[in-house]
């Protein structure tokens, strides 16, 4: 069997990469070892939102007096709310199958072997294609640390499927992950304790966001204990005793959130001797292909920004050069969203990121309150809208805390995409009253 396209694994760069290519009339074969849709879809981005948006409702009906609406909260039912992210996601992932079946892709779900540039095996049978995408994603980092493997942690998939609360829970590592994990048990009721090794939560976003949104947090009863180094763990009567620099805690359940790395073994990947860097990740150029030509890289694999959006767009860029079709890849306005409740968004330059590379910049900052919509919204929240701007008034980065940053951000995205002038940016017309609005008055 020959195909124009092969692809190795069915996540947010793969299923894009399908579609893509089999609505522009390729023959496409798209290998898939468990579900479509990937870490996102069946066990990271979507479910995660899916139980967001549960503990983000309870918290709204526990402050319904401040909008003047009176309402009993009797509690929440956790494993409906376990059995609405599962619906939510199987209703998706046969969205995805759906979409790839009416461009007539070939989904053949197996461990796909590589043979070489142009062959995959898989369930004895071998497959022939003139393009091959890599689009294998992550997985979880669990850390060597002493006692690791005698206790029974947590990682993202269990902490998802939860349906007994634990009364305590640490959660090792601060990042987006943790931060919403932490953010979804606390409003459920549970003591949370963060362990971060960073002196800040949220490593690489802007770091005043970031401690704003730790100070809300704490308000809530979460422990923070930053700059702290596990140093390693045991099993205890009262549950996970966390030895670290200075101290120990004990939880009844402990949270592994220490980042994730590229999956690169287990398929035949080293048959096609592709070039790596010094940390091992796989090199690809501008339009998303590798030292092979004809192979392609694209989403978590490459390392570079593990994040689903991004994923999406690199599958776009590398179907684009495969058609033919000018195009490439620029990482300089990638959203960052953490979906907590307040949410944080980030694009671009953060301050750090400027005064590394030594590029003189202004900063304007107003809180959101500064839009009418948002004090509607949000009572008695200020939120910040903080954005920084180039010597020459070019739009560098925006940073936000308060709802919906998620939803607004794009708008920062799209004027750091085009090179947008801070004077350029404040001629849009933005709707009255909207959020999105504290980005002309911040300007």
């Amino acid at each position: 069997m020959k195909y124009d396209v092969a692809i190795i694994g069915g996540g947010p760069a793969g299923y894009t990469a399908a579609e893509a290519a089999g609505k522009a009339g390729l023959s496409v074969v798209l290998f898939e070892k468990k579900s479509l849709g990937g870490v996102c879809l069946n066990e990271g981005c979507i479910p995660t939102k899916t139980l967001l948006y549960s503990a983000k409702t309870l918290d709204n009906a526990r402050h319904a007096q401040k909008y003047a609406v009176n309402v009993t909260v009797e509690g929440f039912d956790l494993p409906k709310i376990v059995a609405r992210k599962q619906k939510v996601v199987r209703k998706l992932v046969l969205g995805v199958k759906a979409k790839l079946t009416a461009y007539q892709v070939q989904i053949v779900t197996g461990e796909a072997q590589i043979v070489d540039a142009q062959h995959i095996r898989c369930d004895e049978e071998t497959y022939e294609c003139a393009h091959m995408l890599l689009c294998t994603g992550s997985e979880t980092f669990v850390p060597p640390i002493p006692g690791v493997q005698d206790i029974p942690y947590w990682t993202h998939r269990e902490a998802l499927d939860c349906k007994e609360l634990p009364q305590t829970l640490a959660i090792i590592g601060g990042g987006v992950i943790g931060i919403e994990f932490a953010s979804y048990f606390t409003s459920l009721g549970v003591k949370v304790t963060v362990v971060e090794m960073l002196d800040e939560i949220l490593g690489g976003l802007d770091k005043e966001i970031s401690s704003l949104l730790r100070a809300e947090y704490q308000k809530r009863g979460v422990q923070f204990l930053l700059s702290t180094k596990v140093l390693s763990f045991e099993q205890a009567e009262e549950g996970v005793k966390v030895n670290y620099e200075g101290g120990e805690i004990i939880a009844e359940k402990v949270l592994l959130s220490m980042g994730r790395r590229p999956v690169t073994k287990g398929y035949g990947l080293e048959n096609l001797g592709l070039k790596t860097d010094e940390r091992g990740r796989i090199c690809v150029d501008a339009h998303m292909q590798t030292s092979v030509a004809g192979v392609y890289a694209c989403g978590d694999i490459t390392g570079v920004s593990m994040l689903a959006h991004t994923a999406v767009r690199e599958a776009e860029v590398a179907v684009h050069h495969i058609i033919n079709k000018a195009d490439e890849m620029a990482y300089n306005a990638i959203p960052g969203v953490v979906y907590t409740n307040p949410e944080v968004a980030s694009v671009g330059f953060t301050e750090e990121a400027l005064k590394r590379e030594g590029i003189n910049y202004r900063v304007s900052k107003l809180p959101m309150a500064y839009s009418g919509r948002f004090v509607a919204e949000n009572e008695g929240v200020n939120g910040v809208c903080k954005l920084l701007i180039s010597e020459d008034d070019t739009i560098l980065g925006a940073h936000l805390l308060g709802n919906p940053a998620s939803e607004i951000i794009t708008l920062a995205g799209m004027a750091i995409s085009m090179k947008l002038k801070a004077e350029d940016w404040k001629r849009m017309v933005f709707p009255h009253p909207t959020v999105g609005e504290i980005f002309k008055e911040t300007l």
